[in-house]
């Protein structure tokens, strides 16, 4: 079982520190256990947010002695951060656990160091003063979540849950997060490189592409142009990349690419299917593009992929 402390400090996000509670607490291996157990680890014994006080079960020794410690967002990012907080996450680290921010809370794990060198994200509008207030650090401002092994961070609201799920699908395997995404009723589908700012037009709007992305998750083993997907939603080449970039945040050929490794990435870890076959149901033409294309996404090959990720290896 993998414990997970949540920080709970003054100034915390309400929404942000229930997002890991809900996400762990109800994660069930295939014989029924626990995978995960939460600890609510408050600065001092009552913290509040502006909405509520809050008193915490335990403490900042507990937070050190987690396998992964979760920072939710804070209010104030100017906030200052007490050395103790500061403190109980170094000791964590050293003690070998995996540092997670959801949104804001990238400026605590900042002021511990730990976030030096390395690229990070946050809600997309603190990006800037992220980046200006600790400019070691690579924030990019685009993505959901960035994972940089050990050290995570997330962009804001359901952001965090993608990232969640993504923890647990890496501890786990792909079929225990997609139950735990069912829990959270949202979709395991949204990878970290995904925008952070995505526009929706009104959902009766003739010109709204959901039916249209829609089929285009059943029929990716079909050889999809962007002519092809233009004409089915009865537009110009031209009104179809705009529409499709202002409603997704990318182009039609970014997007099928994506769809596409990650259909793969799932037939990879739910079974034994060969990677020649599994090119052909996700629409390569032939192994050794997918092969190329996989690597250029995962960053390592379709074979390696299965070996560190197969379901029943986690479970």
């Amino acid at each position: 079982m993998i414990s997970v402390g949540v920080l709970a400090m003054h100034g915390f996000v309400p929404f942000d520190l229930s997002i890991p509670c809900e996400a762990f607490k109800y994660v069930r291996l295939a014989e029924g256990k626990q995978a995960y157990q939460v600890h609510i680890c408050g600065e001092q014994k009552e913290v509040s947010s502006s909405a509520f006080k809050l008193v915490a079960p335990y403490g900042l020794r507990k937070l050190s002695s987690c396998n992964t410690v979760i920072i939710p967002g804070i209010e104030d990012i100017h906030q200052s951060i007490s050395p103790a907080v500061i403190a109980s996450i170094q000791r964590a680290w050293k003690n070998g656990a995996r540092i997670v921010s959801i949104c804001s809370g990238a400026f605590v794990l900042a002021q511990t160091g730990l976030l030096a060198g390395r690229r990070a994200t946050t809600h997309w509008l603190a990006s800037e003063s992220l980046a200006q207030r600790f400019p070691d650090i690579q924030v990019d401002p685009d993505v959901l979540y960035v994972d940089d092994k050990r050290i995570m961070t997330s962009a804001g609201a359901t952001a965090g849950i993608d990232m969640c799920l993504h923890i647990i699908r890496k501890d786990y395997g792909a079929s225990v997060a997609a139950d735990a995404a069912k829990l959270s009723v949202t979709a395991l589908e949204r990878s970290g490189g995904q925008k952070q700012f995505i526009q929706h037009e009104l959902p009766h709007s003739s010109a709204n592409l959901a039916p249209l992305i829609e089929w285009m998750h059943q029929n990716l083993h079909q050889t999809l142009s962007v002519e092809l997907l233009a004409n089915k939603a009865n537009m110009s080449m031209r009104t179809f990349a705009r529409k499709f970039s202002h409603q997704t945040g990318t182009t039609p050929s970014v997007w099928l690419s994506e769809l596409r490794i990650r259909k793969a990435q799932m037939l990879l870890e739910q079974g034994d299917t060969s990677v020649e076959r599994i090119a052909e149901l996700v629409g390569f033409k032939n192994a050794t593009t997918f092969r190329r294309n996989f690597l250029a996404h995962a960053g390592v090959s379709p074979s390696q992929y299965r070996h560190n990720f197969r379901s029943d290896m986690r479970e």
